[in-house]
């Protein structure tokens, strides 16, 4: 069915697809979404595509009626479930195919949305396939005359856990007291997978329970309103340091041993110093807004500070095409070569972790 360019375009933006779940996203219109990816990735030589979701309550329909859209067009369906965004793109990388990730990160319960890639964490954005795919769903997504694809499941969080762990030397790390706040949102669920297993480490938890609709705070730490509760738990349990993740915990903002908010410009810079002691002269992206500390640390580092345009796709495109070792954003977005140029709040985490 063709669909008014208007409410598509209004759904579909620069970097993903984003909007009110029952007015401008439901599940006919994403399974035509699900079905125009399937066509685009099919025709660059995909099989599969791995699908996982958020807490929000209409994340599980909406994640099967994409499945669906994506079956009929011939290619299979790998769901990891319940996943944070940086899990999805680790599955992504781990199984070198496409994927979708249902969430709305920091925006309100009555909002959901998908975040798209290719094989390899590769990011989709407008000028990248999002506006294929606008313009498949306005005209009507074409039928596929083949054979349908299956429908199996994978549990990839140990592995995901594993392989950050495995991506920074934690063997010097003294005992550490962290408190993380989820926000209700999925770093209730990847937390205790990456930062569980650490010796020495006790994660003390805060508002883990994953529930959609915040009762707490907004999962949006780059609102100071939202770091309160992490500052007064910070204080109160005496922890060496605070962490609070978004609604998909793809960020991470922290917070120092005295409660105050540490810019995401001195993690950027403390992440980079470290990443270069491994690779001198290797290329560190920041972006337009990011404080003028970074790029000086980075040259007194012997690296090669790269300024980007804001925007996850402007910068993952920029890691590719630098080959640069780490990038950092003033939104708390931090980028690794090692993890497929995609972000990682936690990963970011645990550089700091060990940085203390």
């Amino acid at each position: 069915m063709s669909r008014p360019a208007a409410a598509v375009h209004g759904v579909i933006k620069a970097y993903d697809v984003r909007g009110l779940v029952g007015t401008q996203i439901d599940e006919a219109f994403v399974a035509e979404v699900g079905g125009a990816f399937a066509r685009l990735v099919r025709a660059e030589g995909a099989t599969q595509v791995v699908i996982g979701y958020d807490m929000r309550a209409s994340s599980p329909s909406l994640a099967a009626a994409f499945a669906e859209g994506v079956t009929a067009q011939g290619l299979d369906v790998v769901r990891i479930g319940l996943a944070s965004t940086d899990q999805l793109y680790f599955a992504s990388g781990l199984m070198d195919c496409p994927g979708a990730m249902f969430t709305a990160s920091h925006n309100p319960a009555a909002y959901n949305g998908i975040k798209l890639c290719r094989a390899g964490a590769k990011p989709v954005g407008k000028d990248t396939g999002l506006s294929v795919i606008a313009d498949e769903v306005i005209a009507g997504v074409p039928a596929f005359g083949g054979r349908a694809g299956s429908v199996s499941d994978r549990d990839v969080l140990a592995d995901y856990g594993t392989f950050l762990r495995s991506l920074v030397d934690l063997s010097a790390l003294r005992p550490l007291r962290i408190a993380v706040d989820a926000g209700n949102g999925m770093a209730g669920h990847t937390t205790p997978a990456v930062l569980g297993p650490i010796p020495g480490a006790t994660v003390l938890p805060l508002f883990f329970e994953l529930d959609g609709t915040f009762p707490n705070h907004e999962a949006n730490p780059l609102n100071p309103a939202n770091l309160v509760d992490l500052q007064a738990n910070v204080l109160a349990t005496g922890a060496d340091i605070g962490l609070a993740f978004d609604g998909d915990a793809d960020r991470c903002f922290v917070v120092d041993e005295l409660g105050c908010p540490v810019s995401p410009s001195a993690v950027t810079a403390l992440v980079a110093a470290r990443e270069l002691k491994r690779e001198i002269g290797a290329a560190v992206i920041y972006n337009l807004i990011t404080s003028r500390a970074v790029p000086e640390l980075v040259a007194e580092r012997g690296g090669t500070p790269v300024r980007s345009r804001v925007g996850h796709s402007y910068i993952k495109g920029l890691m590719a095409e630098t080959g640069a070792i780490f990038g950092g954003e003033h939104s708390a977005h931090y980028y690794f070569r090692d993890f497929w140029g995609a972000d990682s709040g936690m990963l970011a985490a645990l550089h700091v972790l060990a940085a203390l």
